[in-house]
């Protein structure tokens, strides 16, 4: 299970997250789960928004609701690529968190989830993300070589595996600069290209995977 999230909205998790479930749903022959926390997956997608229960559903539902009710809530939204969509309710519900993971770690198809902004709050909201960080097993900080961000990240008492780079150019601050105040590898940096939001604005990033973001997590999926 591989978790997506950032310190600081904006950052481009959901596009990372969508190009990364494409790649591994290409690559294995049981195709690949997209988890949406954020609810912003089926746009990046092209996809019109999914009708009945998601994730956050589940969640919040009575323990009489088990895990197997998981996997009826998946969509496919692209050729390989199933989505568990985001739902109807707020994120909460962090008691069953631990149940949802378990079962996601036991599906032999490769699971990723776009968590969203992850914050070190006592909010029903934070304490699922942060769960759901905790508990993949390869867990990318998506990010921006920007202050504010790394600053955010810094206050977060958790390290990611690896950083996925938002490179822009004119900014102060490089890959380097990353590593050494995360003290985590950037395991793929990716320049900000206008082709990519060209894609998502017209519904077609997850059919037509921009090449420079294929390239650059090719080897972190």
């Amino acid at each position: 299970m591989i978790s997506c999230w950032s310190a600081k909205g904006g950052s481009g998790t959901t596009v990372v997250a969508v190009a990364l479930a494409m790649i591994l749903g290409r690559d294995c022959e049981r195709g690949s789960v997209l988890v949406d926390l954020e609810g912003d997956v089926p746009t990046v997608c092209g996809v019109p928004q999914p009708d009945g229960p998601g994730i956050t559903d589940w969640l919040v539902a009575s323990p009489s609701v088990g895990a197997a009710a998981i996997e009826r809530l998946e969509h496919p939204v692209a050729t390989g690529v199933r989505l568990i969509p985001c739902g109807r309710r707020s994120v909460a519900g962090e008691q069953r968190v631990p149940l949802c993971a378990e079962h996601l770690a036991r599906d032999e198809r490769p699971i990723v989830v776009d968590v969203g902004r992850v914050a070190w709050t006592g909010e029903p909201d934070d304490l699922v993300r942060r769960q759901f960080v905790e508990a993949a097993t390869t867990s990318l900080l998506v990010t921006r070589p920007c202050f504010i961000s790394l600053r955010r990240a810094l206050a977060i008492p958790m390290r990611p595996t690896g950083v996925v780079l938002i490179e822009e150019s004119g900014r102060a601050l490089g890959r380097t600069d990353v590593e050494d105040v995360l003290g985590v590898p950037v395991v793929a940096a990716i320049d900000v290209d206008a082709s990519v939001a060209r894609a998502v604005d017209a519904g077609l990033f997850a059919s037509r995977l921009p090449a420079p973001f294929g390239r650059a997590l090719r080897d972190v999926a």
